[in-house]
């Protein structure tokens, strides 16, 4: 959570000419509830169930994608051998007081609560490692406009 990756991947999207697809954003089309909505009605295990379908299915598509992640995907081992299977897999890594500054309040984000800083510390410091283990590319965006991770991300695609 905001490190850019729907912003990141339209503008990559767009410049690669293909599909562009977030996770959370097909959650809401499957599900005809927001993140925070499906939260508060059916829980986190649901949204995590919807979320691993739209993963699959995205990843299904003989259509070329960019593909944005919600980042709690990586805690499912069976999300991960999909991403891992799916393309090249981008993290875009930014440092925790940058995310935190990003996410402000944490307004329309269920996991951060009431000190989002705090949620976003404990949430890095469990996915980092499966972050890295997946990534084949790392691009820094904590002093980066959207526009150079992009051209970042170009350049190491080839």
């Amino acid at each position: 959570m905001g490190a850019g990756k729907s912003t990141i991947g339209r503008a990559l999207a767009r410049e690669l000419d293909c599909v562009y697809l977030d996770s959370d954003e097909q959650v809401m089309l499957r599900t005809g509830r927001s993140v925070p909505e499906l939260f508060a009605e059916r829980g986190e295990a649901s949204f995590r169930a919807e979320e691993k379908r739209v993963l699959d299915e995205a990843v299904a598509s003989d259509i070329p994608a960019v593909v944005s992640v919600a980042g709690g995907a990586v805690l499912d081992p069976d999300n991960r051998e999909t991403i891992r299977g799916a393309g090249t897999v981008v993290w875009l890594r930014a440092e925790v007081a940058t995310l935190a500054a990003r996410v402000g309040t944490g307004a329309g984000r269920p996991l951060l609560g009431d000190d989002p800083a705090a949620a976003l510390a404990r949430l890095y410091e469990e996915r980092r490692p499966l972050y890295a283990e997946l990534a084949d590319l790392v691009v820094d965006v904590d002093a980066v406009a959207p526009d150079e991770a992009v051209k970042q991300i170009l350049g190491a695609l080839g």
